[in-house]
C-alpha cells in the first residue's frame, strides 16, 4: 500500500493505493494519527484500495475517534466497492461520513448521512 498525504484548503488529504492489511496497517495508523494530532480535518481517499482487513478498519476507527475528540472532521472519500462492503458489514457506514468524491469540500452532513 502507498500513502500520499497533501493539504488542500487546510484539509489533510490522504490517498491510499493498494491493499490495506496487517503488513501495512501500522504505517496507515501512523499517518492517520499524525494528521489527527495536527488538529486538521482529514479526508481519506479510498478509491485505490481493493481490500481492507480488520487492522485497516481499526486504524480508520482510531483516527475517527481522535478527530472527533479534537472537534475536527474525518471523512472517507470514494471507497471502492469491496471497501464499502466491509464498512457496511461492520455498520461503520452509519458512523463515518462517507462521500462519493475525493474533492475536498465543505462537509456539513452528519456521520452516516451521504453527501452529494
Amino acid at each position: 500500500m502507498n500513502i500520499t498525504s497533501t493539504l488542500h484548503n487546510e484539509m489533510a488529504v490522504l490517498v491510499l493505493d493498494g491493499d490495506v492489511d496487517l503488513s501495512c496497517s501500522p504505517a496507515l495508523r501512523k499517518a492517520l494519527l499524525e494528521r489527527t494530532f495536527e488538529r486538521r480535518d482529514i479526508m481519506v481517499d479510498l478509491s485505490g484500495v481493493g481490500y481492507i482487513d480488520s487492522s485497516g478498519i481499526a486504524g480508520l476507527v482510531e483516527a475517527y475517534q481522535g478527530a472527533r475528540d479534537n472537534g475536527t472532521r474525518f471523512i472517507l472519500a470514494a471507497p471502492s466497492a469491496p471497501v464499502l462492503r466491509v464498512l457496511r458489514l461492520a455498520r461503520l457506514d452509519r458512523v463515518f461520513t462517507i462521500v462519493d468524491s475525493v474533492e475536498p469540500i465543505a462537509v456539513v452532513a452528519s456521520p452516516g448521512e451521504p453527501l452529494s
